[in-house]
C-alpha cells in the first residue's frame, strides 16, 4: 500500500497564505490557506489526487471584519483536514465551481448562491437549493446588509424539475407533506411501472433561518441554538459547536467534562439507533420488533430524564464543559440500565437477524455501491456500510477517545441490511464504550471558563454525531458576538446517496431505503 504524503505538503506550494486554526494539543492540526479565485478550483484537483473528500463548503460575509466575501472549503483524509479560502467582493462575485472534481459541491454551492448571490462558474445547477423559488430575486439572507426583521414579498416561479422522457415513463410525486409524522421534503420519481429510473429530491420546507439567527448571538449562548439543528442530535451539534468555540479560545475542559461529553454522544447514538432498527422492521410490516425496540428506546430516554433533565439530554453541554455532573449513584444507575438493555437488545437482534421474509425486503435492497459512497462523501454509518472508514472519535479524537479507540465496523455490500447491520455493531460498541467510560471517570470540576477571541477568529471541530461526522466552523465578531456559524450536517452529503441508490430498485422498497438512511431535514435545511 503506497503511504500518502499528508495533506498540508501537497498544498504548500500553491498558497499564499497559512492560518493554524487548532494547536497540537489533542494530536491534529486544522490549517487554513488563503489562495487566490483560479487556484481555488486547482487545489481541489490536487486534493481528489492525495485522497482528500470535501467535508465542506460555505461562504461567510467579512464586511463589518473590514474584508469582503470568504468562500471555504474543508477537505478531510482520516484525521487530517485542511481549509481553503478565497475571497470575492462586491464587484465581482464569482468564483469557480468545484463540481468537476467534487459532487457534493453543486449543492453546497447552490445554497452559497441563494443566501449570499456568489455564482458559482461552471456549476451545472443553479437553480435555488434550501430557499424555494419564490423568494424574491436580489435579496440575499446572509449578507450583513439583509435585515433578518424583514419579509420579503414571494414571487411567483415554478421550480424546474428533472424528468426523464419515453414510452410508458410517468412521474410519482411524493410530499412535501408525508403520511407519517415525519419532516417535510418533497420527492419526485420517474419510473415505468414499478421501477425507479429516477428520482430528485427537493428540500428546504423546514428552513428556519438558524445561520441567520447565529449572526444575533454571543459565542456564549450560540450552543442554545446549535442544540435544536436537529433535535435527535443535540448533543452532537451542541459538542461540535462547543468545541469550536473552545478551539476559536483556547479554552481546554476538564477531563471530567469531556468524558461526561462522550458518554452523552454514546447515549444519543444508542436511542437513536433503537429508534431506526425498530422504524427499518415496522416499514416492512415487522411491527413487533418496532414496538419491542422503540420500548427499549423509551426506557433509555427516561432514564436521560432522570440523570440529565432532559429526554434528549438538550443543554447539558455548553462551552468550557457540562451543566450535569456524574456522580457514583448516577454510573450505578448508567451500569444496570445498560445491562438490561443489552440482554434485551441481544435477544431482539436474533428475531431481526433470523426473520426470512424481513431478511429477503432489506437484503440487496438500495445498494450504494462504495465508488458511489467515496464519490459523494458519505460519512457515518451510511458510509461505513459502503466500504468508508470513518469515524471522529478515532480521526478527531476528545477526552476518552484519546485513552481508548473505538471499534469502526465497516461493511460493503452498500444495501438496506448493511445500513441496518453497522447500526447494530454500533450499539454494541457504543455500550462497551459507555461502560469504559463510567469505570474511568475522572474526578473534577464539570466547567471551565473562557476570554472571548478578538474579531476575524475562528474556531473548528469535527464531531462524530449518531448519523455520522458534523463539522463546525465559527467566525467571531466583535465583543465576543458571532459574525458566522456553519454546521454541516452528515444529511447534507448523505441525502444524495439516497437519489443514486433507487435506480433500479421498486417504488414500494423506497420507505425502507430512506429509512435505512434517516437523513434529517431540519439539519439539512438550517
Amino acid at each position: 500500500m503506497d503511504i500518502l504524503p499528508p495533506l498540508n505538503s501537497a498544498i504548500l506550494p500553491y498558497v499564499s497564505d497559512q492560518k493554524v486554526l487548532t494547536p497540537d494539543k489533542l494530536g491534529f492540526l486544522v490549517n487554513e490557506y488563503l489562495v487566490d479565485r483560479p487556484k481555488f478550483q486547482a487545489m481541489a484537483g490536487v486534493l481528489k489526487k492525495a485522497g482528500a473528500r470535501l467535508a465542506a463548503e460555505w461562504a461567510a460575509d467579512e464586511t463589518l471584519l473590514g474584508g469582503g466575501f470568504g468562500v471555504y472549503a474543508c477537505y478531510a483524509r482520516m484525521n487530517e483536514y485542511v481549509i481553503i479560502k478565497t475571497s470575492v467582493s462586491l464587484d465581482n462575485m464569482a468564483f469557480p465551481s468545484l463540481t468537476k472534481h467534487f459532487i457534493p459541491a453543486y449543492r453546497f454551492e447552490r445554497q452559497m448562491r441563494s443566501f449570499f448571490g456568489i455564482v458559482p462558474e461552471g456549476n451545472p445547477d443553479m437553480r435555488p437549493w434550501i430557499l424555494h423559488e419564490d423568494w424574491p430575486a436580489g435579496q440575499y439572507p446572509l449578507r450583513k446588509s439583509f435585515d433578518i426583521k424583514s419579509r420579503p414579498p414571494r414571487e411567483n416561479v415554478d421550480y424546474r424539475w428533472s424528468r426523464v422522457e419515453g414510452e410508458g415513463v410517468f412521474e410519482i410525486p411524493v410530499g412535501p407533506v408525508h403520511a407519517g409524522i415525519i419532516e417535510p421534503g418533497h420527492f419526485r420519481f420517474q419510473a415505468v411501472g414499478e421501477d425507479i429510473l429516477c428520482l430528485e429530491a427537493k428540500l428546504g420546507y423546514v428552513h428556519k433561518g438558524i445561520e441567520k439567527s447565529f449572526e444575533t448571538m454571543s459565542l456564549r449562548d450560540g450552543v442554545r441554538l446549535a442544540g435544536r439543528i436537529s433535535g435527535d442530535s443535540t448533543v452532537a451539534h451542541s459538542l461540535a459547536y462547543c468545541m469550536a468555540v473552545e478551539n476559536m479560545t483556547g479554552c481546554v475542559p476538564s477531563a471530567k467534562s469531556q468524558w461526561i461529553r462522550a458518554l452523552l454522544l454514546e447515549r444519543e447514538r444508542i436511542a437513536n439507533h433503537l429508534g431506526d432498527l425498530g422504524a427499518l422492521a415496522n416499514d416492512a410490516a415487522f411491527t413487533f420488533l418496532f414496538y419491542h425496540f422503540m420500548k427499549l428506546k423509551e426506557s433509555l430516554l427516561r432514564e436521560n430524564l432522570v440523570l440529565f433533565g432532559h429526554r434528549f439530554m438538550m443543554d447539558v453541554i455548553v462551552p468550557g464543559g457540562a451543566t450535569r455532573d456524574v456522580g457514583e449513584r448516577e454510573c450505578q444507575t448508567i451500569l444496570s440500565g445498560l445491562a438490561d438493555m443489552k440482554k434485551e437488545f441481544e435477544r431482539l437482534i436474533v428475531i431481526y437477524d433470523e426473520n426470512p421474509s424481513f431478511q429477503e425486503r432489506i437484503c440487496k435492497t438500495g445498494i450504494l455501491e462504495p465508488e458511489m459512497a467515496e464519490a459523494i462523501c458519505a460519512v457515518g454509518f451510511v458510509g461505513r456500510a459502503s466500504g468508508q472508514r470513518l469515524d471522529c472519535r478515532n480521526d478527531f479524537p476528545f477526552g476518552p477517545y484519546e485513552t481508548f479507540s473505538v471499534a469502526t465496523p465497516v461493511l460493503h455490500s452498500g444495501d438496506v441490511h448493511a445500513r441496518g447491520w453497522v447500526r447494530v455493531m454500533e450499539i454494541r460498541e457504543s455500550i462497551r464504550v459507555i461502560e469504559k467510560i463510567v469505570n474511568t471517570l475522572p474526578h473534577g470540576v464539570t466547567h471551565s471558563s473562557f476570554t472571548n477571541p478578538p474579531a476575524g477568529a475562528e474556531g473548528f471541530s469535527a464531531v462524530e454525531g449518531w448519523r455520522g461526522e458534523i463539522v463546525c466552523w465559527i467566525q467571531a465578531g466583535k465583543e465576543g458576538a458571532i459574525n458566522r456559524c456553519m454546521s454541516r450536517d452528515p444529511s447534507s452529503v448523505n441525502w444524495l446517496g439516497l437519489e443514486t441508490l433507487v435506480k433500479g430498485d421498486i417504488v414500494p422498497d423506497f420507505p425502507l431505503c430512506n429509512k435505512s438512511f434517516n437523513a434529517s431535514y431540519s439539519g439539512h435545511d438550517l
